[in-house]
């Protein structure tokens, strides 16, 4: 994690799992006086407030940046409140298929005059220990401090990659938005087999977690290739080799994994619309 403290002021509108993940994750890295808006939410450490609505915000706060982090298809009463007060706002949305285009139609329906600036991001939750993965994408009227802004504050949580068009937006989402879900089910596809193996549960378990951070922290580490790593792994004829006969086969893994990404892309797209 960089250090960039303070942060940029932000307003969070949406503390879910995912607006929660990269609060806890922005708090911990030092983040300028901030404003969440959430129903359910404590209250947070001064100089930091919650309030319940956009309405509450007090009246002499402006954001650097505005986060939207509400589920997709409950955007549009959020976003037509945000333009009747920021009307020139820079706006990081984290929602999935929402693109850029829709969400600045609904700005404009509230507010004809608004021109806020809308950069497309996906996060995930490990942002909240550090570990975030984010991929950003910014369209050809973003400024480089808006840009800068977006990024450090995703930086502060792990690490970024820009996108040069809007839509790969949805492959990032499919792979490391959705990704950590994926790895959690190796973990318990591999506990569960390591206790029908005899292991008693808390080794399987221990056994599963500490082999996925172990392999993680070669991946995150090394520069060699996910595909060299693993024919490290696989001596000839051994026991790698054996269960790898199964995994590979090509309607095993290779299959179901490309197909698994191509439904999370096209549910990404569905939300679109």
């Amino acid at each position: 994690m960089t250090d960039l403290s303070p942060l940029p002021s932000i307003l969070l509108v949406g503390c879910g799992k995912m607006g929660g993940a990269m609060l806890e994750g922005w708090l911990k890295a030092g983040l300028a006086p901030s404003v969440v808006i959430d129903r359910h939410m404590a209250d947070l450490p001064a100089p930091h407030r919650v309030v319940r609505s956009i309405q509450d915000v007090p009246a002499d706060f402006t954001p650097d940046v505005i986060i939207v982090a509400v589920k997709p298809q409950k955007a549009n009463p959020v976003l037509a409140e945000l333009a009747q007060r920021y009307g020139q706002a820079t706006l990081l949305s984290v929602m999935a298929g929402r693109t850029i285009a829709s969400l600045h139609e609904v700005y404009l329906q509230a507010n004809p005059k608004a021109c806020p600036v809308i950069i497309r991001s996906m996060p995930n939750t490990p942002c909240a220990l550090g570990a975030g993965m984010s991929g950003l994408y910014a369209p050809p009227n973003a400024t480089a401090p808006q840009k800068a802004h977006c990024d450090a504050l995703l930086k502060a949580v792990g690490e970024t990659v820009w996108v040069e068009e809007e839509g790969l937006i949805d492959s990032v989402a499919a792979i490391s938005g959705s990704g950590p879900a994926y790895v959690f089910l190796m973990a318990e596809l591999l506990e569960k087999a390591g206790v029908e193996q005899g292991l008693p549960a808390d080794v399987a378990r221990k056994l599963a977690r500490g082999t996925l951070y172990g392999a993680g922290c070669m991946l995150h580490t090394l520069p060699t290739d996910a595909d060299e790593l693993r024919r490290n792994v696989t001596s000839p004829g051994g026991t790698t080799a054996e269960a790898l006969k199964i995994m590979m086969a090509p309607q095993a893994w290779p299959a179901t994994t490309s197909a698994a990404i191509a439904a999370a892309v096209h549910r990404a797209k569905e939300l679109a619309s």
